[in-house]
């Protein structure tokens, strides 16, 4: 037996059905015997939405009245009736099992099972199995139009039945014309038989992913603004009714080894992927989410791997993964089964650990933990925290995606790492940014990603004459790409507070530009990853007091890179190509605003002590180029000793560490004499460049 299922929204109807994200108004039924031929009762019944208003469309072709829907029940009790009534007309058939029939797959896929999910409440088995009548119609009839370009009407049309919807309520003659043209493609001049019915897929399943594997680009989905907490089971339910790939979930992370924000979802076929993409800007929770077409080579470059211990520990399918970061370097197996306990026992005791290491086998203090089900999953997220040896553990929810690029971002790390480049402007000396508490700059908040140097000059209007030259100041983000704030130096405070009046919420292109008053003290506190408005300051996370060691002062100021070792340092190093300023050659000297050959773009960079999820637990130094060692030399007179193999690197000290404490470890060896002023004698500039938070650099 079929079930014939018709429902419409308040809002788009037909192609766009469940694209805006409106509930379920109306559900329209009816069971068919296949062998008999005989039909049941036709059920119409009103649903109860949250939001009853009505789309104009939906006004205007079903009839229907938020008064009308405002008596009906809601969606969980119209699916208790819908369950009740096709039970009852299946006795009275003879029959006991159906299948659903529905006009396409929007009102199963994108209505009734992301509705329900968001609802919290679970659909009857019955609704993970159905039957397409626009492909069954077409396999049936080949020369009919295809699958994508069909509708109702268009089938009825083909078989020459009556068309009139004039007759009947809305959902009724939908329901009705459905039933006959089942009964066509059952009739002795096509006899067509239902084997083969759409499947939806109950939970999402995990599973590794190698980079040998062919991935089709038109089976891949990028979502951007995920909440960084969000796991890769968020994700399947926000794409709840589609059916992802095994691993098909691959949570992206920046450079600094944090979420951000993305994730690559891979689809068994491209019906599915087209349809995922009709969630562009879908809601999880209070976010919306950003959809957009990705390619095979992208999810490999994120969730393939090529490890063998790797794959062999992700060879256990349906497994809960837990990452656990801050472990001791001397932690065993034994020490991490021991801190998880009897409560939550890991998946195979210790084949279900594997533990981060670099390419030397020096533990990161990061492992990967699988558990058998959500609640010893559970259970061990609860020791969040806790204490193991002298260190407190954290726990996160992580996935096969993530465990092939942390393990792929460790094994490809060099012995010495690098620092990503920190706040390090290309100005030539001798204009660097102001400090002090005079507030003589304002800042704008809100600019559009395309904005460049000349939008800035001509939202400032006149006041672009009140600015101090070399003084307009572009900001990029943690990835290198716009933050949409710019930091102007004003040539007094009186000039900053009525740029601030005048121009605060001012339109540029599409978007109204926010403008504070601030000091330079203040912008390079932002640029350090701090928060500015008119509510006050807020300091940046590597400025906590839980965070920052108390002797921790790197980048307090924005670093000069020195000119002899500005060659070194080329602006397509520092800052990606595609934000390249234009150069304004012809500027006249009187208007000078920045640099002739490039406009002042800064790295918000805060990640020394990044915050959970997924951020490694350590950082590593910047080298500084021998030019800029030999610069800062020859400008403070301090001699350095020019053999190699002079300089060694302590990591891991205690925060507290001090001077006094460092001698006294290398007693006994020969240091640099007449050198107690940081170990290295080098002037400000250079410090900047070299210094980095737990790490002392020795001669």
């Amino acid at each position: 037996s079929l079930v014939v299922l018709f429902g419409a929204t308040a809002g788009a109807y037909g192609a766009k059905l469940g694209s805006d994200e409106r509930e379920l108004i109306l559900l329209v039924w009816q069971v068919v015997d296949l062998h008999s031929k005989k039909v049941g009762t036709l059920h119409k019944s009103l649903v109860k939405a949250d939001n009853l208003d009505l789309s104009d469309q939906c006004r205007e072709v079903s009839g229907l009245t938020p008064e009308g829907l405002g008596k009906a029940e809601p969606l969980d009790r119209v699916l208790q009736q819908f369950s009740q009534l096709v039970s009852s007309d299946l006795k009275v058939l003879g029959r006991s099992s159906y299948t659903l029939c529905s006009d396409g797959q929007l009102l199963i896929r994108q209505v009734l099972h992301p509705e329900t999910s968001k609802k919290n409440f679970l659909l009857s088995d019955c609704f993970y199995s159905f039957y397409d009548l626009r492909k069954e119609f077409h396999t049936c009839y080949p020369s009919s139009a295809a699958v994508k370009d069909q509708t109702i009407k268009t089938m009825a049309e083909y078989l020459g039945l009556g068309t009139d919807e004039a007759e009947e309520d809305f959902g009724v003659w939908q329901v009705k014309t459905m039933v006959a043209i089942i009964f066509s493609m059952l009739s002795e001049g096509c006899n067509h038989v239902f084997t083969e019915p759409e499947t939806v897929k109950y939970k999402y399943e995990t599973g590794p992913c190698s980079k040998s594997e062919t991935v089709d680009s038109e089976t891949v989905i990028r979502a951007r603004g995920l909440p960084w907490q969000s796991s890769d089971q968020d994700i399947a339910r926000f794409f709840k009714g589609l059916n992802i790939a095994k691993g098909g979930v691959a949570l992206c992370l920046n450079s600094q080894g944090r979420r951000n924000g993305e994730a690559l979802v891979r689809f068994v076929n491209s019906e599915q992927r087209d349809l995922a993409l009709e969630r562009h800007k879908h809601h999880m929770g209070s976010r919306y989410i950003e959809v957009y077409k990705a390619t095979g080579e992208e999810f490999l470059k994120i969730a393939g791997g090529t490890s063998n211990e790797v794959a062999q520990f992700l060879s256990k399918e349906n497994q809960v993964i837990i990452r656990m970061r801050g472990l001791p370097f001397t932690a065993t197996q034994e020490d991490v089964l021991g801190f998880l306990g009897p409560e939550c026992p890991v998946t195979g005791g210790k084949e279900g650990l594997l533990f981060v290491k670099y390419p030397d086998g020096r533990p990161t203090g990061d492992a990967f933990v699988l558990f058998s089900c959500e609640e010893y999953a559970q259970n061990a997220l609860k020791k969040h925290k806790e204490i193991l040896g002298k260190r407190y553990i954290e726990l996160f929810r992580s996935t096969a995606a993530e465990v092939q690029q942390v393990l792929n971002r460790y094994m490809s790390t060099p012995l010495i790492p690098t620092l990503p480049t920190p706040i390090i402007p290309v100005i030539p000396p001798p204009y660097t940014i102001a400090t002090g508490s005079i507030r003589d700059c304002v800042r704008l908040r809100g600019l559009p990603y395309t904005a460049g140097i000349d939008d800035i000059l001509e939202f400032m209007g006149d006041a672009t004459g009140d600015i101090k030259p070399h003084g307009v100041h572009m900001v990029l983000n943690q990835q290198g790409r716009p933050s949409g704030d710019a930091f102007i130096q004003m040539k007094s405070a009186d000039k900053a507070f009525m740029v601030a009046q005048k121009c605060h919420k001012k339109m540029m292109k599409d978007r109204y530009v926010e403008v504070f008053q601030c000091s330079g003290e203040e912008m390079n506190f932002v640029l350090m990853g701090g928060t500015l408005n008119r509510s006050g300051l807020s300091p940046p996370p590597c400025k906590l007091p839980c965070l920052s060691p108390p002797a921790y002062a790197a980048f307090q100021t924005a670093a000069v890179i020195p000119a002899e070792a500005a060659a070194l340092y080329q602006p397509q190093a520092l800052l990606p190509t595609t934000r390249t300023p234009q150069a304004s050659a012809a500027a006249p000297p009187t208007v000078t605003y920045y640099p002739a050959q490039a406009a002042q773009l800064y790295m918000n960079y805060t990640a020394y002590y990044p915050s959970p999820p997924v951020s490694p637990t350590t950082v590593g130094y910047l080298a500084a180029p021998p030019g800029a060692v030999a610069a800062a030399a020859t400008a403070t007179h301090t001699p350095i000793l020019p053999q190699p193999g002079a300089l060694v690197r302590m990591q891991g000290l205690p925060y507290n560490t001090g001077m006094k404490e460092i001698l006294s470890f290398f007693q006994g060896y020969q240091y640099a004499p007449d050198d107690y002023n940081g170990l290295i004698q080098l002037s400000d500039q250079a410090r900047s460049v070299l210094q980095a938070p737990k790490e002392w650099v020795c001669l």
